[in-house]
């Protein structure tokens, strides 16, 4: 393997920066401290040339870095983002990453993301045949589960608390489009509640569903496809109240699309996703790869050996909202 700094493929960009959203100040053992801050990076090409930013999402138990490179060292999706002319703000969901967990602070701490469950995620047994873009061996499946961490016991709080810095972020970044994956998809829902007129559009990258499911080892969907509440039209105060097509008035004419891979479980389920929102009153879509001619793709399509085409249809769809309404 070459040494990083002499390998192709990244282009050099001009701009690019770090902050954080700052968490709340709280009491704890006599002193005040913060509660969990959201980090985020940015990069922006010379001349930023497509009207919207990015703000890119990460799953469950990673960090920004699922979107800055891949396991086996080539750039990620973030990287052909700026290329394709777009400013990009990467977050780092809080407790997660360079966003500082203390469980005396932000809340307990879920169990640590073991190999077996990462195999069966990104690499189920009973789609080894059909999901041909893994190519990966054990070196890059330690490179994938270095930046895993534990999760939030607490997974509504845990989203909470992302939507509501993800709020924030957009009140710096005006009008933006959440690219969201896998468990971040319910905070991209709830960020957009948050604060409907900054959220241009979602991308949900193979998002957690179907409604009210039960997500094994994390906890459920009981508002639908959060598990933090989220405002419905008729008000509900109790997830108990919600039912199927039931409207999100922040959703209402939202563009919205889903994107799955060919050999992903996560299409499955992913038709019952867009009828959900739909039914909401976005203007939901799916985008299934194959159909784009890219095949062979499981959960972790953002990072796996052909991402580099998995991305283009999503930039495509995203450059579809220019000159629109939206």
């Amino acid at each position: 393997m070459a040494a990083p700094h002499v390998t192709g493929g990244h282009e050099i960009t001009a701009r690019r920066g770090q902050f954080w959203i700052p968490g709340e100040r709280v009491a704890a053992g006599g002193v005040t401290v913060q509660r969990a801050p959201m980090f985020v990076q940015w990069e922006a090409p010379p001349v930023v040339t497509r009207p919207y930013p990015l703000v890119l999402v990460h799953g469950g138990g990673g960090q920004g870095t699922d979107w800055t490179g891949t396991p086996d060292g080539r750039p990620g999706w973030a990287t052909r983002f700026v290329e394709a002319g777009f400013a990009v703000y990467v977050v780092d969901r809080c407790g997660h990453g360079r966003s500082p967990y203390h469980p005396d602070v932000v809340a307990a701490m879920g169990a640590p993301f073991p190999y077996e469950a990462a195999r069966a995620l990104f690499l189920p047994e009973e789609r080894r045949g059909e999901q041909v873009q893994w190519t990966y061996g054990e070196a890059e499946v330690d490179q994938l589960l270095c930046p895993i961490g534990p999760l939030p016991a607490d997974l509504a709080e845990s989203q909470r608390m992302d939507a509501d810095r993800l709020g924030r972020l957009l009140d710096l970044t005006g009008p933006a489009v959440l690219v969201t994956h896998s468990a971040g998809g319910p905070v991209g829902w709830l960020a957009a509640d948050a604060r409907p007129d900054a959220v241009v559009a979602i991308v949900a990258v193979e998002p957690v569903g179907p409604a009210f499911a039960e997500i094994p080892g994390m906890g459920s969907l009981d508002w639908g496809l959060t598990s933090a509440p989220i405002a419905y039209d008729p008000p509900v105060s109790d997830p108990a109240e919600v039912r199927e097509g039931m409207r999100i008035p922040a959703l209402a004419g939202k563009p919205v699309v889903v994107v799955t891979g060919g050999a992903s479980a996560f299409a499955d389920f992913a038709p019952q996703v867009v009828d959900f929102l739909r039914d909401a009153g976005a203007d939901a879509a799916r985008l299934h790869l194959p159909d784009h001619g890219v095949k062979g793709n499981g959960h972790g399509l953002i990072f796996e050996a052909n991402s580099d085409e998995t991305v283009r249809p999503v930039i495509d769809w995203i450059r579809g909202l220019e000159g629109t309404d939206a």
